[in-house]
């Protein structure tokens, strides 16, 4: 297993991510091929040394965050680091690629390095939801603002195939996000897409609410990427304000601060649960390889946890599985729809 590691990638550029380069191939016993400038590399590999497995492939600074066209500047830079490190999977010479770059950076290199599996139209993002309940797979969050029924079906079963191969889950329960339970319920989009979901060879369960997400009612929950980034950034705020307002309680009293170290061992796993560092990073499925987009704050500890998350997928046959699932002729009854 090699993951190939855009090391450029990320506020935190290099030294958090190649701390958790180190922390990640000493951990899991695999290769990571960090990419970047090779001298900044050498740098700051001489601060954390190791004898984990790591090497250094040569190539330019990332995809600037502030660029007015990305897709633009992907093309332009064919030696930046995000770019050789798909070129890595592309080429047979790495299992998958990690970034914390900019999302529109990695997804667009995504496509022009690795391209699209056939038959999916639109490649999205899906992150897996550690909950107590379960884990929750929520796909789109953010790779489709605009989108179609049709999209929105095949998200559900890009998010069935990841929870099948990667998690083990047998015939995934799939919810629709809406603004209620009913059928009847949500705008135009939604209900074509619950129609659709409903004819979908899915285990579709039905609309699902945003308050019900995290109680493992369903293993899939499938919406626009507008809506689905909305959701999983107000999630990310919320746990944010409930780790702050525990934190300033307890330094509020003695007391309190008393009673918590007799509790830090189950405040601390409360805590690691709530954390974005502890989900790794998020899925880009449709394209040609196992790709993993980390928060743009990762730290060492996150990026180690996103290149878990590449290696599960890479070592699943998920890939392989959907190229098959995918490749299919359509059923005759969607050719006179025209495409």
């Amino acid at each position: 297993m090699r993951i190939a590691l855009d090391a450029m990638g990320g506020d935190l550029a290099p030294a958090e991510p190649v701390k958790g380069a180190l922390l990640a191939a000493k951990e899991y016993g695999i290769d990571v091929a960090i990419v970047g400038p090779r001298a900044r590399l050498e740098a700051e590999l001489i601060k954390q040394p190791t004898d984990a497995r790591v090497q250094i492939v040569d190539a330019g600074e990332t995809i600037a965050m502030d660029e007015d066209d990305i897709a633009r500047e992907v093309r332009r830079n064919p030696e930046a680091a995000i770019n050789v490190a798909m070129a890595l999977v592309r080429d047979g010479k790495a299992d998958a690629v990690v970034s914390a770059g900019n999302t529109g950076a990695v997804m667009a290199s995504a496509f022009f390095v690795l391209g699209r599996i056939p038959g999916i139209e639109r490649p999205a993002v899906g992150m897996l939801l550690p909950y107590n309940s379960a884990d929750v797979f929520l796909i789109d969050v953010g790779a489709n603002v605009d989108c179609r029924a049709s999209h929105i079906v095949q998200f559900g079963e890009m998010g069935s195939a990841y929870m099948e191969r990667v998690r083990g889950v047998k015939n995934p329960r799939v919810g629709l996000l809406n603004n209620g339970e009913e059928s009847s319920k949500g705008n135009e989009l939604t209900l074509e897409a619950h129609e659709k979901l409903k004819e979908a060879k899915l285990n579709f369960i039905g609309n699902i609410e945003g308050a019900h997400v995290h109680k493992g009612v369903v293993d899939v929950v499938v919406t626009d990427g507008f809506t689905g980034n909305i959701a999983l950034k107000v999630g990310e705020g919320i746990a944010d304000y409930v780790l702050q307002q525990v934190r300033a309680v307890i330094k509020s009293s003695v007391l309190y601060t008393g009673a918590a170290v007799l509790l830090k061992p189950a405040l601390r796993r409360a805590f690691k649960s709530m954390r974005y560092e502890e989900y790794g990073g998020a899925n880009l499925l449709g394209v040609n390889g196992v790709v993993v987009i980390g928060h743009g704050r990762s730290d060492g500890m996150a990026v180690k946890n996103a290149i878990r998350v590449a290696r599960e997928a890479a070592s699943s046959g998920l890939i392989e599985q959907m190229r098959a699932s995918f490749s299919k002729p359509p059923a005759p009854s969607s050719l006179s729809s025209g495409g």
